[in-house]
């Protein structure tokens, strides 16, 4: 008798395989190299976090808690959020917490597109967002940034409306590139979308990383964007828990009813304890409102060791991410494809990084990847100075 079969089936997704995220790591792993590809930090949180949490835990929140999160944490977010971006979201009807961020970029997604749509997306973007659109069945409709500078192309994202565009992702401040949208930015895209329905799904993970002079500029600012958002954003980024992953949306109240129609299905709720330790944590801000000095001062030493190098350092005015140029270096692999580089910068020199062609739809090259440098400052000092061979 033959074994039986497992059936087979059309994949929903043909061409996704292993992110490079994953495939860096476990080289980085592998070869002892330090890791400053994929973006999470070296270092513990807070311990005032940890005990939050455990608090929680020994008052018995260890069931299903709500929905759409624990009151007491909505209610921290929209206090926030008012303070930071003087609009008020109630967070009874327009906070949702979610199981980070990545699956409130994809319950955003599924709950407003469908089949025949279009969704406009900005390259380079983050790897989740094609996948997360093409599984509804709409159509990707893909947007060049500027290179070299990736700054937003308003005519070129005007060209690419059209009747059927249902939503626009965007992302600042940016991964990969660290750029951060201006206030003329936000006008001139809310000038660009009034005459249309097009909804807006606004990823701000890293809102707590700009740096002086710049601040960030959430869509919440500017209301005829606030008004058709879905704003994403991440606690894992900003208080250096990323496994813990805990995220939250906020949104107008006719477009958090759609999202939670979709979310009580695909996640239901969001693990309790950490709920209320994030709440409690959240009555004082100054651990938010500090993490741009505190990266800062990573940022500025990561730079000022590359620019000892013959990397070429591109801007960093936001996130926790670093891009060079690696066409000027004195190595033939410079040549190489930037993929294949950072493979090689992994094996031989012990530094992984990521290449900027993974985040285009058709692998554009530009001789430029990208560095994470949410890592001790000892962690830091030793890649610069494993780079400083180049």
């Amino acid at each position: 008798m033959n074994p039986p079969t497992t059936p087979s089936f059309p994949s929903r997704l043909p061409k996704v395989g292993t992110t490079i995220f994953t495939v860096m790591s476990a080289l980085a792993a592998g070869h002892q190299a330090v890791n400053l590809g994929q973006g999470f930090p070296d270092f513990d949180c807070d311990p005032k976090l940890v005990d939050g949490v455990t608090t929680a835990m020994q008052q018995g929140h260890n069931q299903y808690p709500p929905m759409p999160g624990v009151p007491v944490l909505r209610e921290a977010i929209s206090a926030k959020m008012e303070a930071l971006y003087a609009r008020r979201y109630d967070p009874a009807s327009e906070i949702t917490v979610t199981a980070g961020a990545t699956q409130a970029i994809l319950t955003a997604i599924l709950c407003c597109v469908g089949p025949g749509d279009e969704v406009i997306v900005l390259e380079p973007c983050y790897d989740s967002y094609v996948p997360n659109i093409e599984l509804t069945g709409a159509k990707v409709v893909r947007v060049p940034l500027t290179p070299g500078t990736f700054r937003p192309d308003f005519d070129k994202i005007g060209g690419a409306l059209t009747a059927r565009t249902r939503a626009l992702i965007i992302n600042s401040p940016h991964n990969p590139s660290g750029t951060v949208w201006s206030p003329e930015d936000m006008r001139r895209l809310q000038d660009l979308l009034a005459p249309t329905n097009v909804l807006v799904i606004s990823d701000e993970v890293y809102e707590h990383m700009v740096y002086a002079p710049l601040q960030h500029e959430s869509v919440a600012r500017t209301p005829g964007l606030a008004a058709r958002s879905f704003i994403v954003s991440s606690f894992g980024k900003t208080y250096h828990v990323t496994g813990w992953k805990v995220g939250y949306v906020a949104a107008p109240a006719a477009l958090m009813a759609e999202f939670r129609k979709v979310h009580q299905f695909n996640v239901f709720t969001v693990n309790t304890p950490m709920q209320y330790g994030l709440a409690t944590y959240m009555q004082d801000p100054a651990p938010y409102l500090e993490l741009p000095a505190f990266y800062d001062a990573k940022r500025q030493l990561f730079r000022d060791g590359l620019a000892k190098t013959k990397f070429r350092l591109l801007p960093c005015e936001g996130t926790y991410f670093q891009c060079v140029g690696i066409a000027d270096l004195a190595v033939p692999e410079r040549d190489l494809p930037e993929a294949d580089f950072c493979q090689w910068l992994t094996r031989e020199i012990g530094v992984a990084a990521i290449p900027l062609s993974a985040f285009y739809g058709d692998g554009f090259d530009q001789k430029v990847i990208r560095f994470c440098f949410a890592k001790r400052d000892e962690t830091l000092r030793e890649a610069v100075g494993r780079l400083g061979n180049l």
